[in-house]
């Protein structure tokens, strides 16, 4: 059984990136998300183990030290990371995982794992981000400015990833996603071994 890829999903806040993998988790076949783990409180509708782990700074911290997270960031306060041993079992298994990580965290995947797939999840306009935030009613207007500067500063890095899905709509970037997870399992490098097969080497 071949080991499967990871994907890796950053986008700033306000994005859409929770509705795109939501809609492409129903839809592709042998494909993991990995639940990340953060300090932050859950908003409503979010659940615990589906959304997110929700977890206390305390908690985090000794996760941290006990090296069960994969990589690990601040963000606006919160701690945000990547639990090790769902996405090691889930590889090994053979599924192709989904990792949704802020940037700092992607480049850190990056090191781990050279062989994972970058996607970065771009808005239309910085315009049309902002209302997207505002339309959201779930922050106050200083952390929307945060925010907003902090989504700069992110899309700034976007250059490092693979593939940019722009969602202006949803689901032409849920078939852009998509697109890439096939494109990606179809590549060359990682299917040398097939080839060998195929000419019964």
């Amino acid at each position: 059984m071949s080991k499967g890829l990871l994907f890796v999903v950053s986008a700033p806040a306000g994005c859409g990136k929770d509705t795109i993998l939501e809609q492409v988790l129903e839809k592709a076949e042998n494909v993991g998300y990995s639940v990340s783990a953060t300090t932050r409180a859950p908003r409503p509708g979010e659940v615990d183990g589906t959304h997110y782990f929700f977890l206390s700074r305390e908690r985090f911290e000794q996760m941290i030290a006990e090296g069960a997270v994969l990589e690990y960031t601040e963000y606006c306060g919160n701690y945000y990371g990547t639990p090790k041993k769902g996405v090691e079992d889930m590889l090994a298994e053979g599924k192709d995982v989904i990792l949704k990580i802020e940037v700092e965290g992607a480049m850190n995947i990056k090191k781990l794992f050279p062989e994972c797939c970058l996607v970065f999840i771009l808005p239309p306009s910085m315009k049309e981000l902002e209302r997207r935030l505002r339309k959201r009613g779930t922050e106050d207007e200083e952390t929307i400015m945060r925010r907003i500067a902090q989504a700069k500063n992110e899309i700034d890095t976007a250059l490092n990833y693979d593939y940019f899905v722009v969602n202006d709509d949803l689901e032409d970037a849920v078939s852009d996603l998509m697109a890439v997870i096939r494109g990606e399992k179809c590549r060359k490098q990682r299917n040398l071994d097939k080839l060998n097969e195929i000419k019964g080497e």
